[in-house]
């Protein structure tokens, strides 16, 4: 029984023993003191009319002093009664009347789904792919409070155990087509058992904070294991080594000759302050621009007249040595390199890859953290000034923030912005919705780990779709749009309605790029479409 269940059992029991008790005391004090006996039935009737308030019938006045005093008493104790019942009885009757009640178990008839372990940051981007895809799913958590919050907003939640075989019995685990859970490296290993004694055959993909730990999860019997954080510190080094050794390694390759890159105009770099087309980008690197990140905001298609601010990231297709040309014109006047030019600050999963794949490059790194351990040149906090000036971030080229809290990391930006306002700050962020905060802050380049996680989550859950660009602010995806079949590039007002752009068009063994509004789209046809993570679900929702 719930326990407030139990205090109105023992409040009622209370009350029922102080009616007896008054009238058993009055019967005897009419009798003795007033010489007026009652029954016990009248007497009962008293005790009730007294602590209802609706009267005491006739008997009053008294006569005697004593039973004057018993009656004042007594009315105390019906006010104290009164008073108690609100919190004891009212309150928790009101509350479970008018409050949401989160399904413990999924419908019956629910098939084919995915079931989701947990609601973390992370998970709310998954979802979204699901959505926008109509993917059914249900949410496993085991949280009240996180229950109700979801389910109140339009969520398929139950609340139940997930590392429970009950909990995921009730999620339908046995007609799902995957089970994604994405909690911690221990909890995560606890579900995967839980989840393959349940349905051994079901598909289980586990994420991992530490990669070392994948061979666990593997014995556990997940069928696959994802590491967005490495993934997401391979990305941001590729960013650090890109501004010097004019490296393109991270460019997304689409069909044989096209290319797809980030580029990012830095502080210093000659492109800075000009307008797009007094840069003249496609003369001079032979590059086309598909789109730019101003401020932490995408543009496809910006105008000729757009400023280039340091910050702005160019998204843009070509070969490979026009993209490289183009590196090296963006990063011409900033490629001077000294002792500690490259600062991460934050040693965890994302800081050591990222220090790892930059000292592989034979490029100078100090490292910043809170804790003194192996590998950390500078113990402090990140937010001081003093750790940052003797991690020598006033000097350095280029300063990496891995930090885990996002509101440390924003004000770690300013700190850094404020010390050194011509050095390029990389970082990566927890939440999604801290990136255009980083952006205000000064970054000049923010990966979400809950938008990587999203992608690389819902790339392996969902076959059909093919994700191309995991790690970059942007997403590229290749699909079948059987909806756009027939109609032209024009007609289909693809950018117009979902701010994406089809930037190629496969067809059977040929990779057509030279897109334009006459372009006819065949019903075999895969298109690749490049836009932000909000453009490509409406995209997806609209046509694929």
């Amino acid at each position: 029984m719930d326990s407030w269940k139990r205090r109105v059992g023992g409040y009622f029991g209370f009350v029922l023993f102080v009616l007896v008790f008054t009238a058993v005391v009055y019967r005897y004090g009419m009798r003795v003191y007033e010489g007026d006996p009652r029954t016990m039935i009248e007497a009962l009737r008293f005790s009730v009319e007294m602590f209802t308030t609706t009267g005491f019938g006739g008997d009053s006045p008294w006569e005697s002093q004593q039973l004057n005093a018993f009656i004042a008493v007594m009315d105390l104790v019906g006010m104290v009664l009164l008073i108690g019942a609100l919190p004891v009885v009212v309150t928790p009757l009101l509350e479970e009347a008018f409050s949401t009640t989160v399904p413990v178990s999924a419908d019956e008839d629910l098939s084919d789904h995915v079931v989701v372990c947990s609601d973390t940051s992370r998970s709310a981007a998954l979802i979204e792919e699901f959505d926008s895809r109509e993917i059914p799913y249900v949410i496993v958590e085991p949280d009240d409070d996180r229950a109700v919050r979801l389910h109140e907003a339009g969520r398929a939640v139950i609340r139940a155990d997930p590392e429970s075989t009950e909990g995921l019995a009730a999620a339908n685990l046995t007609d799902a087509r995957a089970l994604v859970t994405d909690a911690s490296d221990q909890v995560d290993a606890s579900i995967v058992l839980a989840a393959k004694e349940v349905s051994p055959d079901v598909r289980v993909i586990s994420v991992v904070e530490d990669p070392e730990r994948e061979r666990y999860h593997r014995l556990a019997g997940a069928d696959e294991v994802l590491s967005p954080r490495s993934l997401l510190g391979e990305s941001l080094a590729a960013k650090v080594t890109t501004a010097i050794q004019t490296d393109l390694g991270e460019a997304i390759a689409i069909g044989d000759s096209l290319r797809l890159a980030e580029v990012s105009v830095p502080h210093g770099s000659p492109l800075a302050g000009s307008t797009l087309a007094d840069t003249d980008i496609r003369e001079r690197a032979g590059a086309n621009v598909i789109g730019a990140w101003f401020n932490g905001e995408f543009e496809a298609a910006p105008p000729p007249d757009a400023t280039l601010s340091a910050g702005t990231v160019l998204l843009v297709s070509g070969r490979s040595d026009q993209l490289e040309r183009l590196v090296d014109l963006a990063n011409s006047a900033t490629r001077r390199f000294g002792a500690g030019e490259t600062v991460v600050i934050g040693y965890g999963q994302v800081g050591r890859t990222v220090t790892e794949a930059v000292g592989d490059a034979d490029l100078p790194v100090t490292v910043v953290d809170r804790e003194d351990a192996a590998g950390v040149d500078v113990v402090g906090d990140a937010t001081d000034p003093e750790t940052l000036r003797a991690a020598g971030v006033e000097g350095a080229q280029t300063v990496v923030l891995a930090l885990p809290d996002d509101t440390t990391t924003e004000f770690t930006t300013l700190v850094v912005r404020d010390l050194a306002p011509d050095t390029q700050v990389l970082a990566r962020v927890e939440e999604a919705a801290s990136v255009r905060k980083m952006h205000r802050a000064g970054a000049d380049y923010v990966l979400s780990l809950a938008t990587v996680t999203g992608r690389l989550s819902a790339s392996t859950v969902i076959e059909d779709r093919d994700v191309l660009s995991l790690n970059q602010q942007i997403e590229v995806v290749r699909s079948r749009v059987p909806r756009l079949a027939g109609k032209t590039i024009g007609r289909a007002n693809v950018r117009e309605t979902t701010g994406c752009t089809v930037i190629a068009i496969e067809r059977g063994d040929e990779t057509v790029t030279e897109i334009g509004p006459d372009t006819r789209i065949r019903s075999d046809d895969e298109i690749v479409v490049v836009g932000t993570d909000e453009g490509i679900r409406t995209f997806e929702s609209r046509f694929a």
